[in-house]
């Protein structure tokens, strides 16, 4: 079985590695750091499976998944992220993906979403899966407005929301400030909103943040 596992925090991806390494035996892991490269590793030899983070610099998880996807149709991609907001993973879903999983889960549960998921089968995390069966999309409380966000415009939106600085999110998309304060713009005029404290609202009331939640 052949794995791409992409995540920007080395520590991190190195020690799931290992993790899977051990667990897996019969799984041949390459690694990525970022959307970029991942889409190269996969056009140098197509995966069984691509274990993908959200949170990536530059290309974020969700446009790096929808742009593999529009490559490679069958190919299979599991989210492993720390947010487990209903919006986000319906966002993860949405651009292709085949499961989710949060990395709060335990080895065991690891093992298993990669098992079923490189072999064609859907898997989310049993909470989510809960929560999503039992929060319809048609009624998950997303504001219409955040609908018609673009995916990078959408990850935008949820840092800020977050209280990211403005020059950590450029620094973490790999984009210039004024590009930055261009997105902001469109994204306050596409929501209708002026203000910062309309923007933090929003993302609390339609459940894309929660109160208290660290970023990263």
């Amino acid at each position: 079985m052949k794995v791409l596992l992409v995540d920007d925090h080395a520590v991190v991806r190195q020690g799931y590695a290992s993790l899977l390494r051990a667990l897996l035996p019969e799984v041949q892991l390459r690694e990525a750091c970022d959307g970029e490269q991942a889409l190269q590793r996969v056009q140098e030899e197509i995966p069984n499976l691509v274990i993908m983070d959200i949170g990536l610099p530059g290309i974020s998880g969700l446009e790096t998944t929808r742009r593999l996807r529009q490559r490679l149709p069958q190919l299979r991609i599991l989210f492993f992220s720390m947010h487990d907001e209903l919006p986000l993973v319906r966002q993860a879903l949405d651009a292709g993906a085949i499961g989710y999983l949060t990395k709060n889960s335990s080895p065991e549960i690891l093992v298993e979403a990669v098992k079923r998921t490189a072999a064609g089968h859907a898997y989310i995390e049993q909470p989510l899966a809960t929560q999503l069966a039992c929060n319809p999309a048609s009624s998950d409380g997303l504001d219409p407005r955040l609908r018609e966000l673009t995916q990078r415009e959408f990850e935008i939106f949820v840092m800020l929301a977050r209280g990211l600085p403005p020059r950590q999110i450029a620094e973490k998309l790999c984009i210039s400030a004024k590009t930055l304060s261009n997105y902001q713009t469109l994204v306050k005029n596409k929501l209708q909103i002026s203000s910062q404290a309309e923007l933090v609202y929003l993302a609390i009331d339609s459940g894309v943040v929660r109160v208290g939640l660290e970023s990263a």
